[in-house]
């Protein structure tokens, strides 16, 4: 089965299963995920045929782009790999959260460095990765444009957007593709911001698919979470936290009976989403890039899509 999608109407073809290489080079967030291993994650992907890697200048204050920029030269076929990456400019970590500026000087430099870091002299899909609450979002949007004009650029992409900023930065509609949280137990998206892609033809690549690992039924009512990511998220807010574990419960059931991983199920019910042409789960291991690749096998047919909402509503 040919598993090559393209991705919204950017042109763009890439394996419909990515790399999202968030760990990659980013030791503050991940500190038992060295160099070595990052090497490691990236060569794997490479070699299973994944051919569509996703990064940020944020994962390692732009290490991981210049690990997968090495890695590109030495694997070669440039020509045949779709490279990801988002511009969070000048950031700054104050009590009121990240800090960027997303100003046109600012954009065009981080988009030189990123060609840099990544050894390339182009990039397929550039994301503007947090709004900054001072430059217009269609002043950003525009910038982006003329990038994508020069060369430098592919395709325009935009992430952590509420829908009133998605609207913003889509006035002009310079948006190819949207990156937002959406999993089986967070289907906000539904409601305003699917339903505006699929009548612009803007692809979404959700993040968090797994719900930061709740989707991957790991996870008791025991567990003590002491890292930022889950202490902030409200899925992991005690009752809720509970109530999801419950869910999972039956989600893992459910699992089962397709003879597959609760993680697989989770990826593959993404794939059966109007909008998301690809997905992009990340690894911390070479063996769980092999095990999520599993997921293209999983087929569910719509009595399992209606089972899966009932459990999750």
């Amino acid at each position: 089965m040919n598993h090559t999608v393209t991705i919204g109407n950017t042109g763009l073809s890439a394996f419909k299963l990515g790399f999202g290489a968030g760990v990659v080079g980013n030791s503050m967030m991940y500190p038992k995920v060295d160099d070595n291993l990052s090497r490691q994650l990236i060569q794997t992907a490479l070699d299973q045929g994944i051919n569509f890697i996703d990064t940020a200048f944020l994962y390692g204050m732009g290490h991981s782009e210049e690990l997968i920029g090495e890695a590109i030269k030495k694997h070669g076929g440039r020509e045949n790999l779709v490279i990801s990456t988002k511009a969070s400019p000048n950031p700054s970590f104050t009590e009121q959260g990240l800090q960027v500026d997303n100003s046109p000087a600012a954009l065009r430099k981080a988009v030189d460095d990123s060609l840099l870091r990544l050894q390339t002299d182009y990039i397929d899909l550039f994301f503007l990765h947090f709004p900054d609450n001072r430059t217009p979002l269609g002043e950003a949007a525009e910038t982006l444009a003329e990038l994508k004009k020069s060369g430098k650029i592919r395709a325009i992409g935009a992430s952590n957007l509420s829908f009133e900023q998605l609207l913003e930065f889509d006035a002009n509609k310079h948006l190819d593709v949207l990156q937002a949280e959406y999993s089986l137990l967070v289907r906000q998206p539904e409601k305003d911001v699917i339903p505006y892609l699929l009548q612009h033809d803007i692809s979404l690549i959700p993040f968090y698919p797994l719900a930061s690992g709740l989707l991957a039924g790991k996870y008791t009512k025991d567990d003590v979470f002491t890292d930022t990511s889950r202490l902030n998220n409200p899925l992991f807010h005690k009752e809720t936290y509970l109530a999801n574990l419950e869910r999972v419960e039956q989600f893992k059931s459910f699992a089962q009976t397709k003879g597959a991983e609760p993680a697989q199920i989770a990826l593959a019910w993404l794939l059966t989403r109007p909008v998301v042409d690809l997905i992009i789960p990340g690894a911390t291991r070479p063996d769980q890039i092999e095990s999520n690749l599993l997921t293209l096998n999983v087929h569910l047919n719509e009595n399992e899509l209606q089972q899966l909402d009932t459990i999750f509503k």
